[in-house]
């Protein structure tokens, strides 16, 4: 498979004030993420998840080190467009990347900046809104839909400027559980039936559970990085860093410590409550 995203020694520090020295904030990251690949990004607030995000279509450039998308250099300003392109980012709060009173004409405005034609732009916004389970909204006045539906919009944006990676950096973070669980399918949806690169920066361990692939991000440094089930069984390694686990791992693992066999790899609630009938009946 192709690498969508690669960093080399990637470092970064925001510009420090006069007389003060810069905080390294990213510190010699090597990460490869596969083409079509769903992969979850976790840390606390300050670890660097949100900053590497923003390496990833060169909102920030690397103080040192490389950061690739595909075979363009982000430190490349010739190839800036195509980068952006190519790689979406959906943030925090949906009403910052809200820009019209209509749904439609709110999807239809990055491809219009693009120069693509009229007539694609309104393929384009019919396929975006359907594929997050909007279409019937395009009509609708943004400001009136749900958190969760403003988000859906936001990356129905996105979706509309035809990327090959999406970048949602704590997309979730201002949403009740409904909007949460709406915006965690559509992600899912875009990536299983549409092929596309996705990217989820979470302090939620338990959004992470959807992705092929863990990163744990501590200080600035990779600290963990593996298949969530192999990550979540590492139950005192998260915790040195602050970190807990889905509550099905915290009580299995509870179960252990009592003598209880069980495994740690069950996620899903049936999952557990499998283990657990199969431990009482030996």
């Amino acid at each position: 498979m192709m690498d969508m995203l690669k960093t080399e020694n990637l470092c970064f520090s925001y510009p420090a004030k006069e007389g003060e020295e810069s905080v390294p904030v990213l510190k010699n990251i090597n990460l490869t993420i596969e083409r079509g690949s769903l992969v979850a990004i976790l840390g606390h607030n300050g670890s660097g998840k949100s900053t590497l995000a923003k390496q990833f279509n060169a909102v920030w450039l690397p103080s040192g080190g490389k950061v690739w998308v595909g075979q363009y250099d982000t430190a490349n300003e010739a190839v800036l467009m195509e980068i952006r392109r190519r790689v979406g980012m959906v943030f925090q709060n949906p009403d910052n990347q809200i820009v019209a009173n209509v749904v439609e004409e709110d999807v239809a405005f990055a491809p219009e900046n693009l120069g693509v034609p009229t007539e694609e732009i309104r393929q384009r916004v019919d396929a975006a809104l359907a594929a997050v389970g909007m279409s019937d909204f395009a009509k609708h006045a943004p400001h009136l839909l749900s958190g969760g539906q403003k988000q859906r919009i936001a990356i129905a944006g996105v979706i509309a400027m035809e990327p090959e990676c999406i970048v949602l950096d704590e997309a979730t973070a201002m949403l009740d559980p409904r909007g949460r669980r709406d915006v965690l399918e559509t992600v899912c949806h875009l990536n299983k039936e549409k092929k596309i690169t996705i990217i989820m920066i979470t302090h939620h361990m338990e959004e992470t559970e959807i992705a092929d692939r863990l990163i744990v991000m501590n200080k600035g440094e990779v600290y963990l990085d593996g298949a969530p089930r192999e990550i979540f069984q590492q139950v005192n390694e998260l915790r040195k860093i602050g970190l807990t686990v889905p509550e099905t791992v915290k009580l299995l693992y509870d179960l252990r410590q009592d003598g209880v066999d069980v495994p740690l790899d069950a996620i899903s609630v049936d999952e557990c409550a499998d283990a657990i009938c199969a431990a009482l009946k030996k």
